[in-house]
This record gives C-alpha cells, structure tokens and sequence, in this order.
C-alpha cells in the first residue's frame, strides 16, 4: 500500500511517527516532505510542489493530518480529483462542526477520524491488513 502524508510543519513528528509505523508494516510512503528544510528561493518551492505533486499523483491512498499548512488543502484537491481514498486525521470534533467544516470534508472518498495520531495508527493497521 502506497500513501502520502499532507499536515503542515507544526505536525511534523506526527507525520514521521505516522509513516515510520506504516513503512514498519510494510507500506510505502511516497515522499516525506518532513525531512526538507523550508524553501529559501522560488527554484526549491516548484521543486518540492513538483516532488509533492508526484506524490500524491503516486500514492493509492492520502492520510490528512490536521491541522494542515498551506499545501495541505492543494495536495486534498489533487487526491480528491484522482477518487483516491482520503483519511482526514483530526485531534478533536471541531473539524466536524457546521461553521468550520469543508464541503469536501464529507464526501465519499473521505473517511473522517477523531482522535489521537496513535489511536489513528491502531486504526489503519487494523482496517487495511
């Protein structure tokens, strides 16, 4: 199973831990962004939106963790438009609240999750075996 984690910096060691389980069970992660340095030029963001792009495009399924940085909607948008299967990974229900939630947050593709990034890890090994 290949995936791809989108979060923003903030969630960084959460996105390591998440992959480091899955590629322990044998899964494959596309790319990891974590271990980039922020862009300093013009010439390493399309670099990286290029490495980014490709692994989404390449991964059979997108794990969302929340809250997200600025590519992390783009990156949704970009599985959203291949029907990859989506999980969108949220630490509490106000992702779900009328007022803050996204139409895109409910559609089929998507399987929304409360809960911790552990709790999430137990999950995914136990769903997708």
């Amino acid at each position: 199973m290949k995936f791809y984690i989108a979060s923003g910096f903030q969630n960084k060691h959460a996105v390591q831990h998440v992959s480091q389980s899955l590629k322990t069970n044998g899964w494959i992660h596309t790319y990891d962004w974590t271990k980039n340095e922020r862009a300093s030029s013009y010439d390493m963001l399309r670099e990286i939106g290029e490495l980014e792009r490709d692994a989404v495009l390449a991964a059979d399924l997108l794990i969302v963790l929340l809250p997200g940085g600025k590519g992390t909607l783009i990156e949704m948008g970009l599985a959203l438009a291949q029907r990859k299967k989506i999980y969108l990974v949220a630490p509490d229900e106000r992702a779900w609240d009328f007022d803050q939630t996204s139409t895109f947050y409910h559609l089929p593709e998507v399987e929304g999750f409360t809960g911790s990034v552990e709790d999430f890890i137990f999950y995914m090994l136990g769903d997708l075996k």
